[in-house]
């Protein structure tokens, strides 16, 4: 598995532990950020590359902060 790949599967794993922890299903979460059931799907799984202005949506519908959630990942 490359970097990149590796990164998405980190970030996403962590979006899952976060909703998780908040007793969100994808779908609440989706509906609260104001995206897709699926769009969340495949960001938990590292199959999509998500934007800075969705990752801000999560970390505000998450009441976490944007940077946090990025902490400790780094390529290269």
């Amino acid at each position: 598995m490359d970097q990149d790949s590796q990164a998405l599967r980190v970030f996403g794993t962590q979006i899952r532990r976060l909703r998780q922890q908040r007793g969100l299903s994808q779908e609440g979460l989706a509906n609260a950020a104001g995206l897709h059931r699926t769009y969340i799907g495949s960001v938990e799984r590292g199959e999509r590359n998500i934007s800075l202005v969705n990752i801000l949506r999560l970390a505000g519908t998450l009441d976490v902060d944007a940077g946090d959630m990025l902490s400790g990942m780094r390529l290269g």
